[in-house]
This record gives C-alpha cells, sequence and structure tokens, in this order.
C-alpha cells in the first residue's frame, strides 16, 4: 500500500503547494460578488464557506470518481499516476479558473465566459456542447442510482417485477429532479446536501479502511506492475485518461462551478471551495481505484498479471460493481453506506446538472428566472431529453458521454489560457494542462470505436499534432490580438433579462 500512501501524500501536498500557486496568479481581491451584489433568492444566494466546499463536492462527484476510477483501475495501479497528477496539475487548476472566471463575470455560465475570453465561435460552440454534456451527465446519474436501487431490492429481498424495475426507479428519480431543478438553490441543495456529501466521504474512508484490515486485500505496488493490466489489451493512451475523467480533470465540473460562483461571499474562498473539492474528489478517486485493484482476482504470471476478476465484476454492471465492493470492505455497514453514498450522491449531481443545463439556456436566451412559469418553460423539455437518453445502452452513453467530457474541459483550460494573456499573466499555468488534454481528446477521437475507430498507429501521430497545432494557433492569436476581452454577452444578457 505504499504507493496508495505516496500518492495520498502528494495529493494533499498538492493542494497546500500548487493549490495556492494558482490563487496567487489569479490574485482574488474583495471586490464585491454576485451573491452579494445580485442576491435574487432563487440562484445568487449567499452561503458559507463550508457548505460552498461540501455542496460543489457533491455537485462535482456523484457517481464520476466512483465508476470511472474502477474502470480505470482494469489498467492497473498505473491509474493512480493519472488520478494523483491530474489532479494537481490540470484538474483542480480548471475548476478553480472555471468557477473564478464566473465569479467574475456575473456568475454566468461557462458557455458565456468562454465566449467573453474565445469569442463567438467559441461562445456558440461551448453553449451547445454543454447543454448536450448536461443532459447526458443528469441522465447516467439517474440511470446508475436506479440500477443499484434495483440490485439492492434483488439482494435483499429477492423481488422481481415492477418494484425491480430499473427504468421505474429511474424515471422516479427524473421527477424528483424535475422538482429540484427549478426551485430555490438553498431550499433542497442548500440544506441537505453537505449532509450527503459528508456521506460521500465516510463511505470512502469505509472502504479503505476495510481493505487495509483486511489480509485477503493487497493494493499492489506500482514498481512492481508498471504496465497495462487491461484483460482487453486496450491502450493506456488515451483510453484510460478518458475513462478516469471526474476522478482527474472533468469539463463537468466548469457547469458546476458556476453554480457555487453565484453563492460565494469572498473571492478567497475560491482556492477552498473550487481547488479544494477538486482535490478531495481526487482522494475519492484514489481510494476507489485502489479498491478495484486490492479486491479482485488477478489472472496471469508476475509482470503479466491481467485484471479479470474486476472486469468480471463490472461486466455484472457497475452498480452491481459498487454493491459487491461495499458489502466486502463493510459488510452490513457497507451496504447501507452504498444506499446513500452511491445512489443519493449521483442523484444530487444530476439535479444539478439538468439545473445548470436550465441556467446554461437562461443565459444563452437572457431568459429571466425569477419566476417559476419561466423556469418551467426550459425544464420540461429538457427532463423530456433526458427520459428518452434513459431508453439508450448506459455504457453507450458513458463513453459518448466522457469524451465530451473531457473535450469541454480542454476548451475551458484554453479560455482559462486567453483569460491569463489578458490579464498579463502566466498562461502556460493553463496552456499545458490545455494542450495535454487536447491531445487525449483527438486521440481517442480517431481511434475509439464509437468515433472513428481508426489504428493507434495512425491516431496517436494525428491527435498529438492537433495538439501542438493548437498550441501553435493559440500563440499565434495572442501574438495578433489585442488583450482585451468582450464584454459584449454580458451587456446583452443584461439587457434581455431586464
Amino acid at each position: 500500500m505504499i504507493t496508495f500512501f505516496i500518492c495520498l501524500a502528494v495529493l494533499i501536498a498538492g493542494y497546500f503547494t500548487y493549490g495556492k500557486l494558482v490563487e496567487n496568479i489569479f490574485s482574488p481581491d474583495d471586490r464585491e460578488t454576485p451573491a452579494v451584489r445580485i442576491n435574487d433568492g432563487v440562484d445568487y444566494v449567499v452561503m458559507p464557506q463550508w457548505k460552498l466546499f461540501l455542496v460543489q463536492l457533491l455537485n462535482i462527484a456523484g457517481l464520476g470518481p466512483i465508476f470511472g476510477a474502477m474502470q480505470g483501475a482494469l489498467w492497473g495501479p498505473i491509474v493512480f499516476l493519472w488520478i494523483t497528477f491530474g489532479t494537481i496539475f490540470a484538474g483542480g487548476v480548471h475548476d478553480y479558473f472555471s468557477g473564478m472566471l464566473s465569479e467574475r463575470n456575473e456568475g454566468y455560465s461557462i458557455s458565456e465566459v468562454s465566449g467573453i475570453y474565445m469569442g463567438k465561435i467559441m461562445k456558440n460552440v461551448m453553449r451547445v456542447v454543454s447543454v448536450i454534456l448536461l443532459v447526458m451527465v443528469g441522465t447516467v446519474f439517474a440511470v446508475g442510482p436506479a440500477g443499484l436501487v434495483t440490485t439492492l431490492i434483488k439482494n435483499g429481498t429477492g423481488a422481481t417485477g415492477l418494484i425491480a424495475n430499473t427504468t421505474l426507479w429511474t424515471f422516479i428519480i427524473l421527477a424528483y429532479y424535475f422538482v429540484a431543478t427549478f426551485i430555490s438553490i438553498d431550499k433542497i441543495i442548500g440544506r441537505i446536501y453537505p449532509v450527503f456529501g459528508l456521506c460521500l466521504i465516510v463511505m470512502a474512508i469505509g472502504v479503505i479502511i476495510g481493505i487495509y484490515t483486511n489480509p485477503a486485500y493487497t493494493i499492489p505496488e506500482l514498481w512492481d506492475s508498471f504496465y497495462s493490466m487491461h484483460p482487453s489489451g486496450t491502450p493506456v493512451w488515451a483510453f484510460m485518461f478518458i475513462t478516469v475523467a471526474c476522478g482527474a480533470i472533468s469539463g463537468f465540473h466548469s457547469t458546476q462551478s458556476p453554480l457555487m460562483a453565484r453563492c460565494m461571499k469572498s473571492e478567497k474562498q475560491g482556492r477552498f471551495v473550487f481547488y479544494g473539492a477538486m482535490t478531495a474528489e481526487g482522494i475519492l478517486a484514489l481510494i476507489w481505484a485502489a479498491a478495484g485493484c486490492a479486491i479482485y482476482e488477478k489472472t496471469g504470471e508476475a509482470g503479466a498479471f491481467l485484471s479479470t476478476g474486476l472486469n468480471e465484476a463490472l461486466a455484472m454492471g457497475q452498480s452491481a460493481a459498487i454493491y459487491d465492493v461495499c458489502q466486502k470492505t463493510m459488510g452490513g455497514v457497507g451496504v447501507a453506506l452504498a444506499m446513500i453514498g452511491v445512489i443519493v450522491c449521483p442523484i444530487t449531481s444530476g439535479d444539478t446538472a439538468f439545473r445548470s443545463a436550465r441556467l446554461t439556456i437562461a443565459d444563452w436566451f437572457g431568459i429571466d428566472q425569477n419566476k417559476y412559469i419561466k423556469r418551467l418553460y426550459l425544464c420540461v423539455p429538457l427532463l423530456g431529453a433526458g427520459a428518452l437518453i434513459s431508453f439508450l445502452d448506459y455504457q453507450v452513453v458513458w463513453r459518448y458521454f466522457s469524451w465530451t467530457n473531457q473535450t469541454l474541459a480542454m476548451i475551458v483550460l484554453w479560455t482559462a489560457s486567453m483569460y491569463l494573456y489578458m490579464e498579463k499573466k502566466c498562461y502556460w499555468l493553463t496552456a499545458v494542462p490545455a494542450t495535454f488534454m487536447s491531445a487525449v481528446s483527438m486521440t481517442y477521437f480517431f481511434s475509439a470505436p464509437e468515433c472513428l475507430g481508426l489504428s493507434t498507429k495512425i491516431a496517436y501521430p494525428i491527435g498529438i499534432i492537433l495538439a501542438v497545432l493548437f498550441l501553435a494557433f493559440f500563440l499565434f492569436v495572442i501574438y495578433k490580438r489585442d488583450p482585451k476581452p468582450d464584454y459584449s454577452t454580458l451587456e446583452a444578457n443584461k439587457k434581455k433579462t431586464k
């Protein structure tokens, strides 16, 4: 378990060192925040810092650092490196800037913020991509918990039929989303979500204690298993980097950060709320990846072990695999925590996903959200789209979600790079991870079966070349561009809402 504890220590140290560097470069000040200035009692509501952190963690976490990390464990302990360094140098940076740039621009959605610094074309691209991603996320975070509820009912009571039907529970969860999406953010989210955030943390602690105290489970060391253990031979690049999204870097987070940016009393809360929540999610992902590596049987010989046991567990369904981990590490208590942590917590990310989709469209068309009826105009079609997507194959939706997710993260990092250039600050802080994520996203697009499905001999060089071209184009643009942001989006939306 030495590798695990080293990565855990590096993650925590990263928050206090690199996170502080990121904060210093951004330079938060004492200006009046949107929560104080606007405070509409619906989406702009001041909340205390501890509550902001727990709600942000719950909003960005859900199933992501659990399902994604366990799938990433198929590659073996090398996934620890991506979770650790991805969180510190990419995910934390991405989340901090997406939240703080929104906070600096009236708390607007990330698509509108991107338009300010990247232009109208990118603004429209981000609008479409954001809404599609958010609806997919909301649907994934409905189907996943519904599947686990069904598993618990079947295992606990042996019941079958309607009560143990995943579709039924999916629609029940979507019905809850309908309510939570349009009511005031402090009515449900601000009151009870911090409790569920604590449950997510407690569940992860219980899993790692269960592994540590059971001599039958051993987390493999990186130096003994520095190779891909994936049973299907799926390449590490770029598939592992797409699969483990929420536990390292996730574009979905940039759609959630504006929710808390609208509730901050001070800019100086940003590092704890945004970078801190991402660090906490990285720790959660590290624990679940360790569980996937430690609990399940591996076949083969030394130097060539494959994660066949974990592969078989995941083949039974991701919800069933999570249930199995909780039961093996914590017994009956684990099952109870699984009900809270892996059912309730994803649901609380799903409803904020649909809420963010509503706000993105509202910002897009300048629709005032103070009245219930106008919020309902947006909620009904969004939840209807989610209901239709829920009938699609879960694994396929997850893969498309993962790629769209990382592509959005790439764009947000380029947006942050442009902001830093305009502020005459070190834009390499975000340009380097932006280039890396460009290579990941483009390589996956060209090589993944659900995308173009080209051979790695073709996809690898194309992905890397495109990433270099993106960087070159960025450097060319900042060389030619007048370093002044375009605030026309904000002014236009202000006039529309008035």
